[in-house]
């Protein structure tokens, strides 16, 4: 009968804190998350690229965010529309009517517009949207516009 005497000299897994295993472990997740914000950024690109194709600049802000609603949920995602932003001011809920365009799979902010060209302000807009619902990664898609490859803008938050 053989027996594996082999017996494990690293003990370093052992002596690390708790602390340090828990901020390892979130360190890990944290670049997971930004790899899948990265990879749905990258096909919400595609749709918004097809959905231009299809239809062209010249439309209203709501025709484009319905149609690129309907393009990401046939690309397997969960999408929500006009998603109330939560807004607190001294721990009170505020109903002050802020609404972002699009939140796909809980992780990505889109802001559609369909203006001549992009303000301060839509930049600024979506990343106090980021700041309240406390997400990292957006995109300000101007469907108004051509080439459309210029007019999509990733913004970020503490990334």
């Amino acid at each position: 009968m053989i027996v594996n005497t082999h017996i494990c000299t690293d003990l370093s897994y052992f002596s690390q804190s708790r602390a340090e295993i828990n901020a390892e472990f979130s360190r890990e997740n944290m670049n997971k998350n930004i790899v899948q914000e990265n990879d749905i950024s990258y096909e919400i690109r595609g749709a918004a690229f097809k959905i231009h194709t299809d239809f062209g600049p010249g439309l209203l802000e709501s025709v484009y965010e319905v149609a690129l609603t309907q393009e990401l949920i046939k690309r397997g995602f969960i999408v929500r529309n006009q998603v109330p932003v939560p807004m607190f001011i001294n721990n009170i809920k505020m109903d002050i009517g802020f609404r972002l365009d699009i939140i796909v799979n809980e992780l990505v902010i889109v802001e559609v517009k369909s203006v001549e060209s992009l303000a301060d302000v839509h930049h600024k807009q979506l990343l106090t949207y980021l700041k309240l619902y406390n997400k990292k990664l957006g995109l300000l898609i101007n469907f108004n516009s051509f080439p459309l490859k210029d007019n999509i803008i990733r913004i970020v938050n503490k990334l």
